[in-house]
């Protein structure tokens, strides 16, 4: 891999990493009064994809967006303020953590349904399959999601009309609390399931975020040259609870062994010490990136806290229809 896009992926990786581990510190004070789902462990895949993407490529995802929007270019000021409820914020503080936009960056939006973007994001491509554009339409989504019906008949109309989408499945093993083998059939493996909807399919290790940029960047090439929808899973971990700053190793659903196994192949220190191995980073430059990226976060909350609560009656605006219209 080019140095400058390696270090550039562990940039991300560890921009992801220091906003939400402070998430988590700062949850706790009761001023963002929004559910949190957070991706700590989970850097990976959104930092190879955001990388790999172009700017005018649309992505969509589902309640654990924070890294696939930042990894897309979506502004932390705003993702910030939206989680503290503030009117700078990128929804004007009416979505709260699992409602994230950016248009500007072609991030189009995450929602708290399980597969509830995946038609938004197919419907994104179809868009730009009818206009003959180069562009990619990206679904991030969890394994969770291969258990609606949104996604098949998504999927069925993707791999039909060969459209230009990437179905990014991030594996990381359970709802919830609840692992695959209660969830889904014995033996079965997701990405076979796929193939078997006509979509070309791929696996790769999602804590291995390099190799996770070269599947990434490989799929979106065959894409744009008219190959039509890729499926890619990723092997994935979530370190903390599903919704929450906590860690939850104690109530049962996992085991505190099988959380250290995957801690141990964290992403991030995985590759930082690749590239301190082969001089492509010394200690010095860790330390300044590291400097460089608290002091962005730590000004990004400053002003997330500073910022202007929504005047009431915006709650009223940008509505569908207006529920009072005619009202006595």
């Amino acid at each position: 891999m080019n140095p400058n896009t390696a270090k550039a992926l562990l940039n991300q990786m560890k921009r992801i990493r220091f906003v939400e581990a402070e998430i988590a510190r700062r949850y706790p004070e009761g001023k963002m009064r929004c559910p949190t789902h957070l991706s700590v462990g989970q850097e990976g895949v959104a930092a190879a994809a955001g990388l790999a993407l172009r700017q005018d490529d649309k992505a969509v995802s589902g309640h654990r967006a924070h890294a696939h929007y930042l990894g897309k270019g979506g502004n932390l000021k705003a993702m910030l303020a939206e989680i503290y409820g503030k009117a700078t914020g990128c929804c004007q503080g009416k979505g709260g953590s699992m409602h994230l936009i950016d248009e500007s960056v072609g991030f189009m939006g995450s929602t708290a349904i399980v597969g509830g973007t995946v038609p938004v994001g197919v419907g994104l491509a179809y868009g730009m399959k009818l206009k003959g554009s180069s562009q990619v339409s990206c679904i991030f989504h969890g394994d969770a999601v291969l258990e609606t019906g949104a996604f098949f008949e998504s999927a069925n109309f993707a791999a039909l009309k060969q459209l230009p989408v990437l179905f990014l499945c991030e594996n990381n093993l359970y709802s919830v609390y609840s692992p695959l083998q209660v969830r889904q059939a014995p033996g079965r493996d997701i990405a076979s399931l796929v193939a078997g909807l006509g979509i070309t399919v791929d696996r790769g290790d999602g804590n291995d975020a390099v190799s996770a940029y070269e599947k990434i960047s490989k799929a979106l090439a065959e894409i744009r040259a008219g190959g039509g929808p890729r499926f890619l899973e990723f092997s994935t971990y979530r370190w903390l609870e599903h919704c929450g700053p906590n860690f939850d190793n104690d109530i049962g659903y996992r085991t505190e062994a099988e959380y250290l196994a995957w801690k141990a192949k964290d992403p991030v220190e995985r590759l930082q010490a690749a590239l301190l191995a082969d001089a492509t980073m010394n200690a010095d430059d860790v330390a300044r990136m590291d400097a460089d990226i608290k002091q962005e976060v730590d000004a990004a909350f400053a002003d997330a806290e500073a910022a202007p609560w929504p005047a009431p009656e915006t709650a009223y605006t940008d509505l569908y229809a207006n529920p009072w219209a005619g009202a006595a």
